[in-house]
């Protein structure tokens, strides 16, 4: 088709005519977060008959081809376009405004216009469903509620009004990126999905740009799993071909969204290798055998998984390694995103919040995610963005990079690049959206990107950096006097026994427990009596010593029989336990052994196993004072851009503060000799 239509307004002169048919829903009483329901399918009829029209234009100059005087020839070349079908517009002339031109005929007219879409159209615009069908834009039923509030005709009419047919595809694809920014702008529950503002998309595009090795003469496979409307797919695809001068890119896309998946369908039938699919891209992927060379996201975060748990977790195809916490999925799609480029190439430019680089800790899903990609060195960098570039969050975002084919001088190697002050106000704000990245300020970060080096905005760092050892340990408590019960006992770090045959009396629980044995009570009477004086709940008499523990501060204290000098052991426990031998004999056991408590300690990591193993008991001979075990060790990975970017405050010296304490002074002297006092 060509590119070359004259005509004598910019087509954004419609923007606002497009946004004075909401003027019709606002009289009728529809909520201003509704109007992109009304809109979209209205929005998508006028671009499709507009593309419907250029394209009879250019059969009938391209292949000189009349649809009245060769109507079987022109519809075969009309069809080979791919580009869906519409009798009543192809082939009998006819478009929306004709459908206005008789308000009595109007019902039947508007019914004739819809009805001439072919098959497939009419499901992307919800025309003629069935009640299991999914509505997609919903048409039919957004006409219903129209007529239903009585103003079905004249809100057609003012869409038909919108002639788009002087304009080429490109021009009506700018056209529908404003609106569907403006939808987002009022539509906070949608705003996130449904688009990506036009100087991340420019971003986005410069980053592939500067960092896809392929000719400008071959195919780039780009792909959006969570597309949306498509304004990122297809906004990256059109800035690679226009200001990159890659002429091939083929476009991919899926999302779960009805409206949105039928427009970017919509869209996807006026581009050359576009595919579009509808489904959950991470448990109904359309693309599942497919690798590609670059993939671009803006997937919902935030956004828990739970109503599809089951689904990953059963997922056979390798593309998790890990889950993350079931109420954030970000994480998820940005494995899928890895999974999907090529076995040895290709990178992924994905938008996240702040939680995929720090939440969870080591051992957790979120931070083995992290591992795992690190562990792959395919990240190679992180762009931190500003904060209030979305329309609907001012929380501050960053750009994955990932890279599966990164050069030998960045192996191991990842770049941190905090862009958080490279913006410029917007003159009027967009939702929340109020700040945006200018061409100046994107080229400072594909230009650290590319470099590569530390510079004002950014820092390079061995992947390792990252990683951390979360040590668990176990920690011998000591009373006031340093002692612990098992060392005193002269089995440190083990557990004291005491056997039956040892034990004269046990008195635990309020009451003697031990002997058992009736002959033997008047044995022990004497002693009895004397262990009533030790301040002790659970005491244990031997024929040597009394041991029990001293309630204030948990030591374990063993009193001489014999002198009666008490003695402490350090803190402790002390345990009974009562059973029978196999022949029925009744038994005692007594333990004694340390009070422990368990800690973390977060330790540098690195990569050298025995050097790690080094780094951790140095680590603990240098902070740790009491006796410990190591147990489990937990390597872990997190990104904080606050402290790899902090920056201390300027503190006036001690010198220069007191200097002003003594003027205060003075000035306090001088004041008061002022006044007499």
């Amino acid at each position: 088709m060509s590119e070359n239509n004259i005509y004598h307004h910019d087509i954004m002169h419609y923007e606002s005519e497009i946004w004075s048919c909401a003027d019709l829903l606002i009289s009728s009483g529809i909520k201003q977060s509704k109007f992109p329901d009304y809109m979209m399918p209205f929005f998508a009829l006028i671009m499709l008959e507009g593309r419907m029209l250029n394209e009879i234009k250019d059969i009938e100059e391209s292949e000189g081809l009349n649809r009245f005087e060769n109507p079987k020839e022109f519809l075969e070349a009309f069809r080979d376009r791919g580009c869906g079908f519409n009798e009543y517009i192809v082939m009998q002339g006819k478009t929306l405004a004709s459908v206005c031109d008789n308000d009595k005929t109007f019902e039947q007219d508007f019914q004739a216009y819809l009805n001439g879409f072919d098959s497939t159209l009419k499901e992307l615009l919800g025309i003629e469903r069935g009640t299991e069908d999914s509505k997609y834009l919903n048409l039919d039923g957004i006409k219903a509620e129209l007529r239903k509030k009585g103003v079905l005709m004249q809100y057609v009419t003012k869409w038909a009004q919108i002639d788009l047919s002087p304009y080429n595809n490109s021009e009506i694809t700018t056209l529908e990126e404003h609106i569907k920014r403006k939808w987002a702008d009022i539509s906070a529950e949608t705003a996130g999905e449904q688009y990506t503002p036009e100087d991340i998309i420019s971003l986005i595009a410069e980053i592939v740009a500067a960092k896809v090795d392929i000719s400008k003469n071959d195919y780039v496979s780009l792909y959006d799993p969570t597309c949306g409307g498509a304004n990122l797919l297809f906004g990256v695809a059109d800035r690679l071909r226009n200001e990159g001068g890659y002429q091939y890119v083929a476009t991919f896309g899926q999302d779960f969204n009805d409206a949105l998946y039928a427009l970017a369908k919509i869209e996807s039938l006026f581009r050359e290798d576009s595919k579009i699919e509808y489904g959950n891209t991470l448990t109904q992927g359309r693309f599942r055998d497919k690798e590609f060379d670059v993939v671009v996201a803006n997937p919902p975060y935030g956004i828990p998984w739970k109503g599809y748990e089951k689904e990953v977790r059963d997922d056979q195809t390798g593309q998790f390694a890990f889950y993350p916490s079931i109420s954030d999925g970000q994480l998820l799609f940005l494995q899928h995103n890895a999974h999907h480029l090529w076995q040895d190439r290709g990178i992924v430019v994905e938008v996240n919040n702040g939680s995929s680089l720090f939440s969870g800790d080591a051992g957790s899903g979120e931070s083995n995610i992290r591992k795992y990609l690190f562990d792959k060195d395919w990240v190679e960098a992180i762009v931190q963005m500003p904060s209030d570039e979305f329309f609907n969050t001012g929380i501050v975002t960053y750009l994955w990079i990932l890279n599966k084919a990164k050069s030998e001088e960045r192996c191991d190697k990842v770049i941190l690049i905090n862009a958080s002050d490279l913006w410029q106000p917007l003159k009027k704000n967009k939702g929340s959206k109020r700040k945006e990245m200018n061409k100046s300020h994107r080229a400072d970060i594909v230009s650290a990107l590319v470099e590569f080096k530390d510079c004002d905005i950014a820092k390079v760092y061995d992947k390792w950096h990252f990683y951390f050892n979360k040590q668990q340990i176990q920690l011998t408590e000591l009373d006031k006097n340093g002692l612990y019960v098992s060392k005193s006992l002269g089995c440190p770090g083990e557990v004291f026994k005491i056997k039956d045959e040892d034990i004269i009396a046990v008195y635990s629980s309020g009451f003697w427990s031990w002997p058992l044995n009736d002959e033997d009570e008047w044995k022990n009477q004497q002693q009895m009596l004397d262990m009533r004086r030790v301040n002790g709940s659970t005491i244990v008499c031997t024929p040597e010593y009394f041991y029990w523990v001293d309630r204030p501060n948990g030591t374990i204290m063993r009193t001489s029989i014999e002198t009666g000098k008490h003695e402490a052991l350090g803190n402790g426990v002390i345990t009974i336990t009562y059973g029978r031998t196999r022949g029925g004999d009744k038994t005692c056991t007594v333990k004694i052994y340390d009070t422990t408590t368990k800690d973390t300690e977060i330790i540098p990591f690195n990569p050298d196993p025995v050097q790690n193993d080094e780094a951790i008991l140095a680590f603990m001979q240098k902070y740790i004072t009491k006796p410990y075990q190591l147990l489990e060790n937990t390597i872990g990975v997190e990104v904080n851009f606050n402290k790899e970017f902090y920056v201390p405050e300027n503190v006036e010296s001690v010198e220069n503060i007191l200097a002003e304490i003594a003027e205060i002074d003075r000035d306090l002297a001088d004041l008061q000799n002022n006044l007499g006092l």
